[in-house]
Parts: structure tokens; C-alpha cells; sequence
């Protein structure tokens, strides 16, 4: 092959390689969280969050008839988070789970067995939980579930347990202090979360990271990979709590309810005794002052003083 036919050679390439279009740009998840999944913002992918107009949950009830099979059992099976940090998460030191709603797991299992370590808790995620409850692998799951119009056609909620405000994390001296800030960064949210929602109305020309985790949203700011996480404020407290050079900024974007969820009562899935049981329990921590004990124990001191949630209940017919 002559070295003129080279030369021509590689002048057609370079001149191809440089006509080409270039790639659409892709956001990296975080090198060290495989787990991790960037997705864009896309409007047809992300519904509004509709808390308007939410069910009622049932009327509390504690006669023990009516969670008699959990009690035959001899067990509380329990859906549950185990990487929300101040929420439910793993103690490195002695392997138990612990945080605000494993507090609200053993009053469940108090008031059911008069013994609050009667719990089996099984590990869901956010693309599980729903399953699990369909399955009949959990009674409940408890993982800071928003109560949505939407989630309420797939499962049956609690009475609210918690209220948590939607804000944003970021950086100590990022430059970002509302969602006004955001236009051009990266805003990380964890799958089907409501923060992964919201983000497209509160800042639709921000960049969308969506990851598995709000583990994997720290570890995302820490390395660079996104500019903030968008979050309820008590999730946010757990990574300010591991982190000290973030800091939680700008006004509430907006408040959920949280509430425990359950399969829908019919003829697959006996749940109507424990959806009653539960929201016995949660009325008793409210009036007792065990949920203000474990609220000042786990948020105290990264949130302000806050108090229980208002009771939502349907009319029954008697």
C-alpha cells in the first residue's frame, strides 16, 4: 500500500470522525455505586405528586381477634429500609437495625405481643415494597412512604406517623440556596421518590440524577457527581448528619404525609385487623409522648421542634 493511498486514507477519516454528531451528554451515577441508575428528566416519565384529596385510613381498633394470625405467628413481619440514616439503618457497631421508624416497628409489636423485639424486618426498596406487600412476604412497610392519590390505588395506608418536608442538600458555600439556583446543575433523587417527581416542576432545566438510594445521593455530592439532593428534610438530616459540610437550604418545596403501608383489605390479603392495630398504636405513641421521645432522640438536633401529624380517618359506615 503506497504512503500516498496512507495519506488519503487517514485524511477521510479524521474528516469523517469530525462530521459526526456528537453524543448526547450522559450523567454518570457515582464510580463506586453500581446500583445507581442516571435517567433524564423527561415529561411523560414523571407525573405530578398528588397529595390533594387523600383517603382516610380505618378507624383504630386494638382487639387482639383481629390480628390473630400475626399473633399464632408468634412474629411482626416488617418492610423496611436498612441505609436511611436517623430513619431505619444499620448500627456498624452492633449489626442491629435502629432509627425513628424502627421505634414505630417495636410499638407495633408492643402493643400486639406486650414485647417490642417480636419483629422479623425484611429488607424492600423502592421498587419492592409494593410487592412485598402483594406477595404476603410483609404485614407492613414502614420507609418513609409519602401517602400519594396515586399509591393509594395500589395499597392501603396508616393514619399519617410523620411530616416531612421536601428541601434540597447541598455543599457548605455551593452557591445554591434555593431551587431558583438550579437551572443548569444536577439534582439528585432516589428511584420512584416523590423528590424525583417534583424535581421537574421546581426546576425543570436542572439535570436529573435518579440513583437506588439516598446513600448513593451523599456519596454523588461528595464526589462531584451531582450539584444537590432534593429529599423530605428528615432524610436530608440523616446525610447532614453523616457529612457536616453540607447543609440543608431554602424554604419547604413542599410538606407529605408519611403513613404505613399495607395490601389492600379483600379477599387475597387479610390486613383490615392490623391496618386497625397500627393506627391504635400511632394514636397511643401521639398521646403518650413516645413519638416526641423518639423524634428529639433521632431529629433533634438537625430539625426544629415539630409535633404529630393531623389523624385522617374515612367515614364507615356503622
Amino acid at each position: 500500500m503506497s504512503r500516498r493511498f496512507l495519506a488519503l486514507l487517514t485524511t477521510l477519516l479524521f474528516f469523517t470522525a469530525a462530521c459526526a454528531e456528537p453524543e448526547a451528554p450522559v450523567i454518570a451515577p457515582p464510580s463506586r455505586t453500581p446500583s445507581s441508575m442516571p435517567k433524564p428528566l423527561v415529561d411523560s416519565a414523571l407525573p405530578d405528586v398528588d397529595t390533594s384529596n387523600l383517603l382516610g385510613s380505618l378507624r383504630p381498633n386494638n382487639n387482639p381477634e383481629g390480628v390473630r394470625r400475626i399473633r399464632e405467628r408468634g412474629r411482626l413481619v416488617v418492610g423496611i429500609d436498612q441505609s436511611q440514616n436517623l430513619l431505619s439503618f444499620r448500627n456498624t457497631a452492633t449489626g442491629e437495625l435502629q432509627g425513628f421508624e424502627v421505634d414505630l416497628a417495636k410499638e407495633i409489636s408492643r402493643d400486639i405481643f406486650g414485647d417490642p423485639t417480636k419483629i422479623d424486618f425484611r429488607y424492600v426498596d423502592a421498587g419492592t415494597w409494593i410487592k412485598a406487600l402483594e406477595n404476603n412476604d410483609v404485614d407492613l412497610a414502614i420507609r418513609s412512604i409519602s401517602i400519594t392519590r396515586g399509591r393509594q390505588d395500589q395499597v392501603f395506608f396508616s393514619t399519617p406517623y410523620f411530616s416531612g418536608k421536601t428541601k434540597l442538600l447541598t455543599q457548605k458555600n455551593s452557591g445554591i440556596n434555593s431551587v431558583d439556583d438550579l437551572p443548569g446543575k444536577t439534582v439528585c433523587a432516589t428511584a420512584e421518590s416523590t423528590g424525583a417527581q417534583r424535581t421537574r416542576y421546581v426546576a425543570p432545566r436542572a439535570e436529573l440524577l435518579v440513583v437506588s438510594s439516598s446513600a448513593d445521593c451523599l456519596l454523588a455530592l461528595q464526589q462531584g457527581d451531582t450539584d444537590a439532593v432534593i429529599s423530605d428534610d428528615t432524610i436530608l438530616s440523616g446525610m447532614l448528619a453523616q457529612d457536616p459540610f453540607t447543609e440543608i437550604v431554602g424554604n419547604a418545596l413542599a410538606e407529605e404525609d408519611y403513613g404505613i403501608a399495607f395490601a389492600k383489605p379483600g379477599p387475597r390479603h387479610d390486613s383490615e385487623g392490623i391496618i386497625r392495630q397500627v393506627n391504635a398504636t400511632i394514636e397511643r405513641i401521639f398521646r403518650d409522648g413516645t413519638w416526641q421521645r423518639s423524634y428529639a432522640k433521632w431529629f433533634g438536633a438537625y430539625l426544629p421542634p415539630q409535633n404529630p401529624p393531623a389523624l385522617n380517618y374515612r367515614e364507615e359506615k356503622p
